[in-house]
């Protein structure tokens, strides 16, 4: 048979359970396979939060301490009872806060309601329109947090020198906007990110802004370590397919980061070149 009619066989090095694996998130020592991190608000009942984390793959589940009962109200249905520790990474966040003090006793509360769990994210609000955060306050309060022995996951602006000045504070993970909170706006600071991403020894995670999957893949095409999203997924109108679809966004676009891109050019370049062709 002629070798050019020959099925080609592709061999591929790893499958994509592999590739996880292998390229796993490391935050304060722990690894993780998924780089999709949810939040557990705005959904219509604790099932659907049950059933977009398990869409989405998620490991580490967001949740806030001054919304959501995880203990304090042994009276009420507790989130524990569908994302249970065993099964998830929770990451108490101080959503809510708007100055360190706050934001300090917010993370004391969570450790004492799951038995010294130290994982936080740490966020402190500007104003209540545009839930800027209010770097002055982020500092002190990551300052006081890592001092205490917690490790701290921090929500920032795009300020490439804050996102240093909190690495070197001792923040396990810098989580800078790319928009604002819930605007689901996009990726808007691509190059901000980029400074970020390129002067971390830390992990990246873009928290904020993301709309739909091209701009989770965005994210990570561009070298963020992972995106936290929450809006984005329980505002779907069907939150179950929109959290699957961001797990394979997340996938694809670590995956082509990893690849490497294709520089641009402003001009064309042919597929199929003619250069050495016969005749």
């Amino acid at each position: 048979m002629n070798p050019r009619f020959l099925k080609p066989t592709f061999i591929f090095p790893m499958n994509l359970k592999t590739l996880d694996i292998a390229d796993p998130l490391v935050i304060a020592g722990k690894s993780y396979a998924s780089r999709l991190l949810t939040g557990t608000g705005k959904y219509r009942d604790f099932d659907e939060t049950r059933a977009a984390s398990q869409a989405a793959g998620a490991e580490i589940v967001t949740v806030a301490i001054r919304r959501v009962n995880i203990g304090q109200d042994a009276n009420t249905p507790s989130l524990l009872d569908v994302l249970p520790p065993d099964e998830f990474t929770l990451l108490p966040n101080t959503a809510g806060c708007y100055n360190a003090a706050d934001a300090v006793r917010t993370c004391k509360l969570a450790r004492e309601l799951l038995d010294g769990h130290k994982l936080v994210k740490l966020e402190v609000l500007g104003d209540q329109r545009t839930l800027f955060p209010d770097v002055v306050e982020t500092l002190k309060a990551a300052e006081e947090l890592v001092a205490d022995g917690f490790d701290v996951m921090v929500y920032t602006s795009d300020d490439p020198i804050l996102a240093k000045k909190l690495e070197q504070i001792g923040c396990v993970a810098v989580m800078p906007l790319a928009a604002p909170i819930g605007s689901g706006l996009g990726i808007q600071n691509r190059y901000n990110l980029l400074e970020i991403v390129e002067n971390a020894k830390v992990p990246i995670i873009v928290d904020a802004g993301v709309g739909t999957a091209s701009d989770a893949a965005v994210a990570m095409e561009l070298g963020c370590d992972g995106v936290l999203m929450n809006t984005a997924i329980a505002g779907a109108t069907d939150p179950v397919l929109m959290a699957h679809a961001m797990k394979l966004a997340i996938q694809a676009g670590r995956a082509a980061f990893k690849a490497g891109r294709i520089p641009r050019k402003r001009y064309a370049s042919a597929s199929s070149p003619i250069d050495g062709t016969i005749g």
